[in-house]
């Protein structure tokens, strides 16, 4: 057991080439205050992550996330990379669920949905991202989305209400 022995790729039995020898989690960071443009009152935006262009599908938008290590659930996976990438403080997020993502099997990634005060404070830590950004929830497709996170934003979008 030791920190960031989940590093590396996968070639699971899906024929794809996947990031995290024992899988992989990202953070839905959720926080209030944000406007929602139909009425100008409070709304809730989500904690964007813009993937460096070296970086597998960088240029794209996604979450903080990446490689689970040998001992860790995927809540701690996903608080731990989030702290990595952007900085986020593990003692400020209240965690309020996990999805499953991706399940091949042999390769998983989970999300993991949590909330942050309104005031937290996020910044990049890594050369891994170009950007973080507080999005509001229905701008979120107007982004270039990671592909995975594309596909699973309907699903998580409806689970948030």
């Amino acid at each position: 057991m030791a920190l960031h022995d989940g590093n590396g790729w996968v070639e699971c039995r899906c024929g794809h080439r996947h990031w995290g020898l024992h899988g992989a989690a990202g953070l839905l960071l959720l926080r209030d205050g944000g406007r929602d443009p139909a009425d100008g009152g409070p709304g809730t935006d989500v904690l964007l992550q813009l993937r460096a262009g070296w970086t597998h599908e960088g240029g794209s938008w996604g979450l903080p996330g990446g490689a689970r290590d040998s001992h860790e659930d995927v809540v701690t996976a996903a608080l731990r990379e989030a702290w990595e990438e952007a900085a986020v403080p593990a003692d400020a997020v209240a965690v309020i669920g996990s999805r499953l993502g991706v399940d091949h099997v042999d390769w998983r990634y989970t999300y993991v949905l949590a909330k942050a005060p309104a005031d937290v404070a996020v910044a990049p830590r890594t050369a891994e991202s170009d950007e973080l950004r507080w999005v509001g929830l229905d701008d979120v497709t107007a982004l270039p989305l990671h592909p995975a996170f594309a596909r699973a934003w309907p699903g998580l979008r409806g689970e948030l209400g």
